[in-house]
């Protein structure tokens, strides 16, 4: 039987463990990632544990701990087993699903059982190629804006590495301090999510790209990192950004980082996920404006509406 004592934290020696069961079954959730486990950790307190052919997550969020649907073949068994412990262990929520075919085959088993949306957690998926030409009338604003930017800001890229972490590192404080990132726990945990992140670069396998800003009229030269993308591989169909930044130093700036950061992965990835809005009313209308192609749903079930089950 399944407990709490069988699961151990994720650290960066798990990354074998984790490479063989993605590579079997991909992910689609960037939560479930690697490397956001990584960088995360001092947030969400991720744990794991192996039950047979299943891979069995849990996350603590301010003292409360969730469990997720089994990563593995399909198995009423260890669904139900994970369900038990999560009445047994967890919160007032006590587990989640990260995407839409693991709730159809949860409502196949459990069919009285309430699941819900949680809307701030959906991730944006794109097709790379719309987020790289910005075709038609759906994208002229966004293609008159990055014009804008192109005739006021003298700009290069870069990629990412541990070559110019240095640089990203002050970016990264100059953005803070311009965001107040001292009061906003959200930012405060996400600037320390990407020096987590900064920090293991190679072993997380991740990957990024800079813009370098001149905004001396005339200038013919780039200087100082105006923004970033920090990004990876999250199935073999689909690249996940995890993190983009920039300062207003140029109209525009994020208009160009995420094109940019399209016109270098479209060739080898057909879709992009740019992750979640957190349930923030101005990264939700940024992230619509851009049309998504598809939404990867998180839902959730309530204590009080699991106990009728187990």
């Amino acid at each position: 039987m399944l407990t709490a004592d069988d699961f151990s934290p994720v650290t960066l020696e798990d990354r074998e463990l984790f490479a063989t069961w993605y590579r079997a079954f991909p992910q689609v959730h960037s939560d479930n990632s690697f490397a956001n486990m990584v960088s995360w950790n001092h947030y969400a307190h991720y744990r794991k544990a192996v039950a047979g052919d299943h891979l069995i997550l849990s996350s603590t969020v301010n003292g409360e701990i969730r469990f997720r649907f089994p990563i593995g073949p399909r198995d009423p068994g260890i669904v139900g087993e994970v369900l038990r412990l999560s009445l047994e262990a967890g919160g007032s929520t006590p587990f989640v699903v990260f995407n839409g075919d693991d709730r159809n085959y949860l409502r196949e088993i459990y069919p009285g059982l309430l699941l819900h949306p949680y809307h701030g957690f959906f991730e944006y998926v794109y097709r790379s190629s719309d987020l790289a030409d910005l075709p038609g009338k759906p994208y002229l604003k966004i293609r008159h804006q990055l014009n804008r930017f192109h005739r006021r800001c003298s700009y290069t890229t870069e990629a990412m590495g541990t070559g110019n972490s240095g640089e990203v590192r002050e970016f990264l404080e100059r953005w803070c301090d311009w965001r107040d990132c001292e009061t906003d726990p959200v930012l405060a945990n996400e600037r320390e999510a990407i020096l987590a992140g900064l920090a293991h670069w190679e072993a997380l396998d991740l990957s990024g790209l800079l813009i370098r800003v001149d905004t001396r009229i005339g200038a013919m030269g780039a200087g100082r990192i105006g923004a970033m993308a920090i990004f990876q591989e999250l199935n073999p169909r689909t690249a996940v950004v995890h993190f983009e930044k920039g300062l207003p130093d140029c109209e525009g700036i994020y208009r160009a980082i995420n094109h940019e950061t399209a016109l270098l992965l479209r060739d080898r990835y057909p879709f992009i996920n740019r992750e979640s809005d957190l349930g923030v009313p101005g990264l939700r209308e940024a992230k619509e404006r851009y049309h998504p192609y598809q939404m990867v749903g998180v839902y959730y079930m309530r204590r009080s509406e699991m106990e009728g089950f187990f």
